[in-house]
């Protein structure tokens, strides 16, 4: 499942819903990432998500999509949110069940590695007044690049 959304989300509901009614899960990995206080050693007061609905919904199913073809998994879930978000607030959820442990971390870390190289999304900080666009990390590449086949070629 896929949501592209500006509202918050609430973290043990949607992770419950993996498994809800199928015994045949044996382990749900995920990963919430926040936004943070600091960017180096500058404070930062706010950072607002943009993207571009449709190719954004259909690069997460991409993503999502390989997920499936290379691990056993019972489902998925990835929430990113868009918009203006403070410090401390949500604004990522990934997801994987699995009838097996292994397969659901590998395909959690794959999805948000590919996520953050793949999806088009853009983050503009605001810090001391002033907004700046954040640039890609050649380390968001590197962790993409374990997994073969992509990574770095999101939508400038």
């Amino acid at each position: 499942m896929i949501r592209v959304q500006t509202e918050d989300f609430d973290f043990a509901t949607e992770v419950a819903r993996l498994s809800d009614g199928n015994a045949s899960v044996g382990g749900v990995c995920s990963f919430v990432g926040l936004v943070r206080d600091m960017a180096g050693d500058e404070e930062i007061s706010a950072m607002t998500l943009e993207h571009y609905p449709g190719m954004t919904e259909k690069a997460l199913a991409g993503i999502e999509a390989e997920a499936h073809a290379r691990w056993p998994l019972q489902d998925t879930l990835i929430i990113h949110r868009y918009g203006k978000l403070l410090p401390g607030e949500r604004i990522v959820l990934v997801a994987a069940s699995s009838a097996h442990r292994d397969a659901a971390f590998d395909a959690c870390r794959f999805l948000i590695d590919w996520l953050k190289t793949k999806a088009p999304f853009w983050k503009l900080e605001e810090a001391g007044g002033e907004a700046r666009w954040v640039d890609a990390k050649s380390s968001d590449d590197t962790a993409a690049a374990r997994w073969g086949g992509g990574g770095g070629d999101k939508a400038e």
